[in-house]
């Protein structure tokens, strides 16, 4: 990528998050309700009600607070949380780590569990083990993510108690996780017994929220090998005396990876989005219950300030798997 795209894209990410910016702010004050309203005590006078309005800047024209807002925004200052009165950046970055956690351990068994089916699948074209993983991934993805979590919460927690449905770690080990990353900091620091309760506390919200991921993954990355088996390289590699197996893994799986790929970025970026009502399932403390508690409160600092983070996650994992797609396939790099 030269530095002429490089810097075009920044200037993307900047228009793209200035238009989010735009619609939450603007959107949530058309909705009908007043959260200073909400926040007044039994017996307040409209003195009191004013103080408060004219302290999170309400009593101002709307594209004034806007204006207001996105000076202190650019500086890092998203304001002061009206439901739970503490600094929005930091009850975001508080609650990221959580989430980011629980949505790279989802995309992990989902690109695994999708690329060996969409593997099996296109080895075996016309088999019974390919119709099979075909009606088998049509079923999970039929099925949303949320949908998943109930029946993860049934089973694996109402029924034969296998796995913990609420919560991030057991909350009888005492851990101090500086970085806020429970997984990675544990395996650093030798703490093994927090590295298991991790993982066994993420398994059923982060399978619930991977099923329908790897199923589509599976189904492209099953196409995307067909049609390379298709092509002429292929065909003439083939001709040379080249394996099957060979064929497969050297020729077509290489060039089926970048469709793949981009898919797997962009269901990615919507599954930290899918996280909010699963983690509001299994009591998982990330952004997801953070998000719906400020829906519910209309704290409106604290709504503009996730989705804008949300924003911020999708275009740099866009741009993130822009960059691993020209690093596979540096053909594509002419064309940018």
């Amino acid at each position: 990528m030269s530095w002429k795209a490089f810097l075009k894209t920044l200037f993307h990410i900047a228009l793209t998050l200035l238009g989010v910016a735009v619609v939450v702010f603007f959107l949530m004050r058309v909705v009908p309700g007043d959260p200073v309203a909400m926040m007044i005590p039994p017996g307040a006078g409209p003195e009191d009600i004013a103080h408060l309005r004219a302290f999170y800047g309400l009593d101002k024209p709307i594209p004034e607070q806007f204006g207001i807002w996105l000076w202190h925004a650019v500086q890092g200052d998203f304001g002061v949380s009206i439901s739970l009165k503490q600094d929005v950046l930091g009850l975001i970055l508080e609650r990221l780590p959580a989430t980011l956690e629980l949505g790279f351990t989802a995309l992990t068994l989902a690109v695994v569990a999708g690329g060996l089916l969409g593997i099996m699948a296109a080895a075996g074209q016309g088999s019974w083990l390919a119709s099979a993983i075909d009606g088998v991934t049509a079923f999970c993805q039929a099925i949303p993510d949320f949908l998943w979590g109930l029946i993860f919460i049934l089973l694996f927690g109402v029924l034969w108690m296998w796995l913990p449905i609420s919560g991030r770690v057991d909350p009888t080990i005492a851990f101090d996780a500086h970085t806020g990353f429970y997984f990675f900091e544990s395996l650093l620091r030798g703490r093994w017994d927090v590295t298991a309760s991790v993982v066994l506390h993420s398994m059923a919200p982060a399978v619930a929220l991977g099923i329908p991921v790897s199923a589509m993954i599976a189904r492209v990355l099953r196409a995307s090998i067909l049609e390379a088996l298709s092509s002429d390289y292929v065909l003439l590699a083939r001709l040379k005396g080249m394996s099957g197996t060979r064929v497969l893994w050297v020729e077509a799986l290489p060039n089926a990876i970048t469709p793949t790929l981009q898919l797997t970025g962009v269901q990615f970026a919507f599954m930290l989005g899918g996280t909010v009502l699963i983690e509001r399932l299994f009591s998982y403390p990330g952004i997801g219950g953070l998000a719906i508690n400020a829906v519910i409160a209309r704290d409106l600092p604290l709504i503009q300030g996730i989705v804008l983070t949300f924003a911020l996650l999708f275009v740099l994992i866009n741009l993130l798997v822009e960059v691993l797609t020209l690093a596979i396939n540096p053909r594509l790099r002419s064309s940018t």
